[in-house]
């Protein structure tokens, strides 16, 4: 076995976010699903550009922004996602790095632009995303490198990944790497949506091993099993997965194992800001409390720390350092 030289490898689709504020009336007239993400295609974008006023961008992607959370965290962290070799494509590459995260997928010379997410936040925190997957699609097998996959104690997937054939491919292609290597691989499901779109496939995913920890939230959950009650749908859940994280908003997340339930309560805010990236943190410090070999409950712990801190700002990634928040909380692990 090779050593160890990434706590957490990210792979996902890279996207630099375009956030503003809207009003739910907004997203009606927009023919917008409140609270989940659609792809677009390049006019829709535009379209949507257009009128959403006022905008922060910065780089984003879930799987990224997991990944910055794991570095801040004091880990050992990479990525692999496709950006274009243009303006926001340098960017994010910037962004990512400056975070401490090794990125080292090639741009794309030609083809679509690099991605973009344009995030609506309602009065009440919720976001609604609608992604132009642009260059983030066309990630390819050829991008993973199975010597660096097999170098990460876990690799990280979104479940976005799904989407484009290439990228499924590079996915598969992860796992088998990371397994090979005696590795850990970890999904999350990424939205209720993407759930509807491949819930047998994700369910096999579960079962045949290739995933060995499962990241939900109430609603992907439900939309997995069919099921509106949630201790129906965790039981299940038990039955399937190694290991699962189910994060429950205000109620905090249960760790789910074969032999094991562990229920852990949300850290306390001061103010909901907006919603975005508060499972994408839930999993870094969640995925760096397992790197740590922490017990269920202290992961559970450092995820809803770093979900907490960043649902109390505007955008996906951490404006302080977790490592020193998780000091100051008595969780250093």
């Amino acid at each position: 076995m090779t050593d160890i030289r990434y706590d957490v490898l990210g792979i996902g689709n890279a996207i630099v976010d375009v956030i503003a504020r809207a009003e739910d009336d907004f997203l009606v007239k927009q023919g917008m699903a409140k609270g989940g993400m659609s792809l677009i295609d390049e006019p829709r974008a535009a379209s949507i550009y257009k009128v959403m006023g006022s905008t922060t961008e910065s780089s984003g992607g879930s799987a990224a922004n997991t990944i910055v959370g794991v570095a801040s965290f004091g880990a050992r962290a990479a990525f692999v996602g496709k950006v274009k070799d243009d303006q926001l494509g340098k960017v994010f590459a910037h962004d990512i790095r400056a975070a401490g995260v090794a990125f080292d997928t090639k741009a794309a010379t030609d083809g679509p632009a690099t991605a973009c997410c344009y995030v609506l936040v309602t009065p009440d925190g919720e976001r609604t995303m609608n992604t132009y997957l642009g260059a983030a699609q066309n990630l390819h097998p050829r991008d993973i490198d199975p010597a660096v996959i097999g170098s990460a104690a876990i690799t990280y997937l979104e479940g976005y990944l799904w989407d484009p054939k290439d990228a499924k491919e590079a996915f598969v292609k992860a796992a088998k790497a990371a397994h090979d290597a005696g590795r850990q691989v970890s999904l999350t499901l990424s939205d209720a949506f993407c759930v509807g779109r491949y819930r047998s496939e994700f369910l096999d995913l579960i079962r045949n091993g290739t995933v060995d920890i499962l990241f939900a939230n109430e609603s992907e959950l439900k939309s997995l099993y069919e099921t509106a009650d949630f201790d129906t749908a965790a039981a299940a859940l038990r039955k399937d997965a190694k290991l699962a994280a189910v994060t429950r908003s205000e109620k905090g997340c249960v760790v789910l194992s074969r032999d094991k339930v562990t229920e852990v309560a949300a850290s306390p805010i001061n103010k909901l800001v907006d919603t975005t990236g508060a499972g994408d943190l839930f999993a870094a410090g969640f995925l760096f409390g397992l790197a740590r070999k922490a017990d269920h409950a202290t992961c559970g712990k450092l995820g809803g720390l770093a979900a907490a801190e960043v649902i109390q700002h505007v955008g996906a990634r951490p404006q302080v350092s977790l490592k020193d928040l998780a000091a100051q909380s008595g969780l250093k692990v």
